[in-house]
């Protein structure tokens, strides 16, 4: 897990590792097929967001981290699907005994409803709470309608709205969405290390507690995710 960062006005970073036992992770099996299971993937359980800014009656707050919880192809159909990320499609497709030498048997497709099975499965049996997509797109829908009949408009962006599975198959696809900006709102701000003085990754940081260090390889940019394979 990446420690958490502490800047303070006129200080350097500081850096606080946390222990383990501070984040739930959900081991990803699979109800149907164990060959899923011993690919020793895990997630972890709460997302949270801490880069963007909270605009509110006409106040910015640069810090203003929230969570929630996750909807399944979140994980399934982007973090552990996406080749840019950890790409898991080619070794669950290869222990399903899919074709994987054509993009015509769909073994793409096939591989990603499986992960995504897999996930939702994994969380509920885990106790943590996760949305599945056909779900959360009625739950979206009911709310513009609540919203409009009194009087007030929804704005959305289509391409976050639409899940990255089955996308014609929920409701959501089937419509337009006015992309207005309304606040109060969670926008997009420049990165820290833009918009201060906080030092850069070729600077000195600080590490807490795990044994004071003034190594840059604290502030050394990643992913922001978990690896999954432990």
């Amino acid at each position: 897990m990446l420690p958490l960062i502490v800047h303070g006005h006129g200080d350097k970073p500081r850096l606080f590792d946390l222990p383990e036992s501070a984040v739930l992770q959900v081991p990803i099996e699979h109800p149907e097929h164990a060959c899923l299971s011993r690919l020793g993937v895990r997630w972890y359980a709460v997302p949270a967001v801490s880069n963007m800014r909270l605009d509110i009656g006409g106040i910015r707050y640069p810090l203003a981290p929230f969570n929630g919880w996750y909807m399944g192809t979140e994980i399934g159909a982007r973090n552990l699907a996406d080749t840019n990320r950890y790409n898991l499609l080619p070794d669950i497709a290869r222990r399903l005994g899919l074709d994987t030498t054509r993009d015509r048997t769909l073994w793409k497709d096939r591989a990603l409803v499986e992960l995504n099975i897999a996930v939702l499965h994994s969380f509920e049996a885990a106790g943590v709470t996760i949305s599945d997509h056909h779900t959360e797109a009625r739950h979206f829908l009911t709310h513009i309608d609540r919203e409009e009949h009194a009087g007030r408009t929804v704005c959305a962006d289509w391409s976050w709205i639409v899940p990255p599975l089955s996308g014609a198959a929920t409701p959501v696809f089937h419509r337009y969405y006015d992309t207005a900006q309304r606040y109060p709102a969670f926008v997009y701000q420049p990165k820290a290390q833009t918009d201060s003085a906080c030092p850069s990754s070729q600077q000195t940081a600080r590490r807490d507690p795990a044994g004071t260090s003034d190594s840059p390889d604290g502030v050394t940019s990643h992913d922001g995710s978990a690896d999954p394979r432990g």
